[in-house]
């Protein structure tokens, strides 16, 4: 899985209510929720299924949206019958043509009946899409005899209510599948955990603000190590490039402000039900300013109880 560029995407609202699916979340282990995996064709679905079959769930593929409710009777079925809960996910594609509408339709009426499957959208910049089915060399579900950016854009409109309804919008531009899998793992880590689950993204604006990011923080107010030559070749994880960051002007006073600021926002999700977030930190490239001040914040956070915070260095390596 490749590059992130934001390009061609609507506006779309954002779920008014994603407590109520972190909240599910959090009961994952003594009674798992129904899962839904959707999406946008080429974001990862089948990877997501994998890790969750790896992760002791029955995963049912390409089920068509009429027979989730079926899928959830027989999850309460067994539950009633004494036998240990069971963990069921459905992956739900968009290859029924009118999928989306049927799935939103079913969604709302299993939540009407007191049931709130958490459903999982995967999405991907429409440049991260059309090379992923470049590489793989297959069609796109919905491209019939037309072009590849028009199935794109036609599945993203198609899409688009149902994405603004999901409770969690997992982002897969950057990632490769191992990236992936472990994303998804520490979505089920964080349900069986009272600490808030902190991914600290180091990014290049150069290449896209991470669609899934909660909190953003832009590190081009340092100077750049990029123009100092003995530097440029080297990345924020050497020693010299943090020297150089961390001694800059307002540096050490922007990372005590960022973990001041998040210990009341981390308070706030944990009374809120919330148990995972995304803190981007990015720069030109992502490759010395952000990773330099993304460590050092990680490493501050290590002193903050109700974190459980880990990192990723998106773009790092792409120059």
């Amino acid at each position: 899985m490749g590059s992130e560029e934001v390009s061609g995407r609507p506006a779309v609202a954002v779920d008014p209510t994603p407590t109520l699916a972190m909240r599910a979340l959090s009961r994952l282990v003594e009674e798992p929720p129904l899962i839904v995996i959707t999406g946008m064709s080429g974001a990862g679905r089948s990877t997501a299924a994998k890790v969750l079959e790896d992760l002791g769930w029955f995963v049912v593929d390409n089920l068509p949206p009429q027979l989730l409710g079926s899928l959830q009777d027989l999850r309460h079925q067994a539950m009633g019958e004494g036998s240990a809960p069971m963990r069921l996910a459905a992956v739900i594609d968009a290859r029924a043509g009118k999928m989306s509408g049927s799935l939103s339709q079913t969604l709302v009426e299993l939540r009407a009946d007191g049931d709130r499957p958490v459903v999982v959208f995967l999405d991907a910049t429409d440049e991260a899409l059309v090379r992923r089915f470049e590489s793989v060399r297959r069609p796109h579900p919905l491209q019939g005899a037309g072009r590849l950016m028009d199935a794109i854009s036609g599945e993203r409109v198609m899409m688009a209510d149902l994405r603004a309804s999901a409770d969690l919008i997992i982002d897969t531009s950057g990632f490769n599948v191992h990236q992936l899998a472990a994303k998804i793992s520490s979505l089920l880590s964080a349900a069986i955990s009272t600490r808030v689950r902190l991914a600290v993204v180091s990014f290049g604006f150069k290449y896209g603000v991470p669609l899934d990011a909660d909190i953003v923080m832009d590190m081009r107010f340092l100077p750049n190590p990029y123009w100092v030559e003995s530097l440029r070749a080297q990345n924020g994880r050497d020693a010299a490039v943090a020297e150089f960051v961390l001694r800059q002007d307002g540096a050490a006073e922007f990372l005590d402000r960022m973990v001041a600021m998040l210990e009341p926002v981390v308070a706030g999700y944990q009374r809120e039900g919330r148990r995972y977030a995304t803190v981007a930190i990015g720069c030109t490239g992502g490759k010395h300013r952000s990773v330099a001040m993304s460590e050092a914040l990680l490493a501050r956070l290590d002193a903050v109880e109700a974190v459980d915070a880990f990192i990723v260095h998106r773009d790092l390596g792409r120059e």
